[in-house]
């Protein structure tokens, strides 16, 4: 009934796997690939149409580049794809009618395709093995080892997983549509060739060698300790001017300091123990919040203003806040 359905890479999916196996490539394109998932996950006809055209690529191929580049966009596919595609992968026919037929004696493949279907085939066993609706992979896969099929070494631990994690974007309902999104992040599949280009490779965090306690000498210790006074001081007359402030009545130059970020070489800036006061002039409110003596210095020190507070609670008049 398949002739009934017209060519299998006449639909969009089909097309690009078409070109994703092209015998002629000198290695995976692996645009092509996440753009053969992407179909499969958000069409609703996409698992049915992808299956069509492996089989088509699979079925009675010698050309083993093809066969090799097929079996690579399958594996990436089941590692990237939902559980629509997987039960058109694990079920017994496509196992059975396709990938065991590829390694049958009669058409004595090579030993590195030989290899890549028994990994394949192993790996989805252990993989769908408590999936109910997946096990006839499983069942293809013990018929073979009871049969003496010999599968290659793999460490299953190793192997990247063959369930994806839930996407950002859940997959699309069967009975509705939805445009087309941009490739997310996948476990691309292992090569025989040549490895996926580092777009699609996930990223790895940078390994650290930490061997014990990190120690800092005692420099930077009196460097640390000093630039936390000069916070804590910056702090003490900031929070001061703004206990002082009237909201609407705020004078211009008050407004400007406050606004200038701190740690900065401009002026209005906190630097070194010292506020660095704008335009020459101290701000109103720092004036009241030191006393209604003037201070010609545009740069006012924190030991002053410290010094001038504590005279100040020494005396009947109340300050907005307390120094700590």
């Amino acid at each position: 009934m398949e002739f009934l359905l017209g060519n299998p890479f006449s639909t969009p999916v089909g097309q690009c796997l078409e070109k994703a196996t092209d015998g002629s490539l000198q290695s995976e394109d692996w645009t092509l690939n996440m753009e053969i998932c992407d179909i499969i996950n958000e069409t609703e006809e996409g698992p049915k149409d992808a299956i069509r055209a492996l089989k088509k690529r699979l079925s009675g191929n010698r050309n083993y580049r093809e066969v090799m580049l097929a079996l690579t966009v399958l594996e990436t596919c089941v590692k990237n794809c939902g559980h629509r595609f997987h039960i058109l992968v694990a079920n017994r026919d496509f196992i059975d009618s396709v990938l065991v037929k590829i390694i049958s004696p009669k058409n004595n493949p090579p030993t590195i395709v030989q290899d890549k279907v028994l990994a394949l085939i192993q790996a989805w066993a252990d993989a769908f093995r408590s999936s109910p609706d997946l096990t006839g992979v499983v069942h293809i896969y013990e018929e073979l080892k009871r049969k003496g099929v010999e599968f290659p070494m793999a460490d299953l631990d190793a192997l990247s997983p063959i369930h994806t994690p839930q996407r950002s974007v859940p997959e699309v309902d069967p009975a509705s549509t939805m445009p087309r999104s941009q490739s997310q992040q996948r476990t691309n599949a292992s090569s025989y060739s040549s490895p996926p280009p580092a777009s699609y490779s996930a990223p790895q965090a940078p390994a650290l060698s930490v061997t014990g306690p990190i120690t800092a000498n005692s420099e930077q210790i009196a460097r640390l300790r000093s630039e936390l006074d000069v916070v804590r001081g910056n702090t003490k007359v900031m929070s001061e001017m703004l206990t002082e402030m009237v909201p609407g009545q705020e004078d211009s130059s008050d407004l400007e300091l406050l606004q200038k970020p701190a740690g900065r070489s401009s002026q209005g800036s906190v630097q070194h123990g010292t506020v660095s006061l704008p335009h020459g002039k101290m701000p109103q409110t720092a004036q009241k919040a030191l006393g209604s003596e003037s201070v010609p210095d545009p740069s006012v020190k924190l030991e002053d203003i410290q010094s001038a507070q504590s005279s100040r609670s020494q005396s009947s008049e109340c300050w907005p806040g307390p120094w700590k």
